[in-house]
């Protein structure tokens, strides 16, 4: 039984008697008039209660598309843009996934709940400590989340079916490059200006890379050894 103060189907704060299933079913009818079309993402996006990721003062906005601030100068990001990374990932049930800037721990409960293990680093301690704590409250057994420079990786747990990136950064790291899986995919924002990126998709053919260069995207700044160098 879980020990939570809040039951995941409990109404978001400031919401009055609406309840966040029906909510979350309407999301996942306005995600699919945008185009997502996998059954597991479109699952997965109606079954995790998104209003316990976002700070309780914003959870009456929890379901809307739009991304919405979790602090530390951070975003969720809007859920048109989870379902369209998890659907572009092409993942598969069983797979094991890293995701680098975890966040909330939000697309890494998606990813799990679509049948993936998780490996999701998160640079910041406040942000790691608290999607932690929420996930495992939660009891999403199979995401493993990990405080650290996510621009190396995570190499001992190496090498992974399929690498997520929710930061845009100026280069692709090579690190995920060379711990991506034969015949993997790695999703990233990437471009030379901040918050102003291109998705791009790597997939991992006997040891070469091809890359797709698919649509403009905005997201908080990688930061780390090979991403954008923190502000001092």
């Amino acid at each position: 039984m879980r020990n939570s103060r809040q039951s995941p189907n409990s109404p978001p704060s400031g919401s009055g008697h609406v309840d966040p299933v029906r909510l979350r079913q309407r999301m996942v009818r306005k995600l699919e008039a945008q185009g997502i079309s996998n059954p597991l993402v479109l699952a997965a996006m109606g079954a995790v209660p998104r209003h316990l990721f976002v700070q309780e003062a914003m959870r009456s906005q929890a379901y809307e598309d739009a991304p919405l601030p979790i602090g530390y100068g951070q975003t969720i990001s809007q859920p048109y843009t989870v379902a369209l990374m998890c659907e572009l990932l092409e993942v598969l049930p069983g797979m094991r996934v890293l995701e680098v800037g975890a966040g909330s721990g939000y697309q890494a409960a998606v990813l799990a709940t679509m049948g993936c293990t998780v490996f999701a680093i998160e640079r910041l301690r406040e942000l790691y400590q608290s999607a932690n704590a929420l996930l495992r409250q939660l009891n999403f057994h199979d995401i493993h989340m990990i405080r650290g420079d996510g621009t190396l990786g995570l190499p001992d747990a190496a090498p992974f079916e399929r690498i997520v990136v929710s930061a845009g950064g100026p280069v692709i790291p090579y690190p995920l490059t060379e711990q991506l899986d034969e015949g993997g995919v790695l999703l990233i924002p990437v471009g030379a200006q901040q918050r102003t990126q291109r998705l791009a998709r790597l997939r991992k053919n006997r040891g070469l890379i091809a890359r797709e260069d698919l649509e403009p995207a905005k997201f908080v700044d990688l930061i780390g050894d090979h991403g954008w160098q923190p502000q001092t």
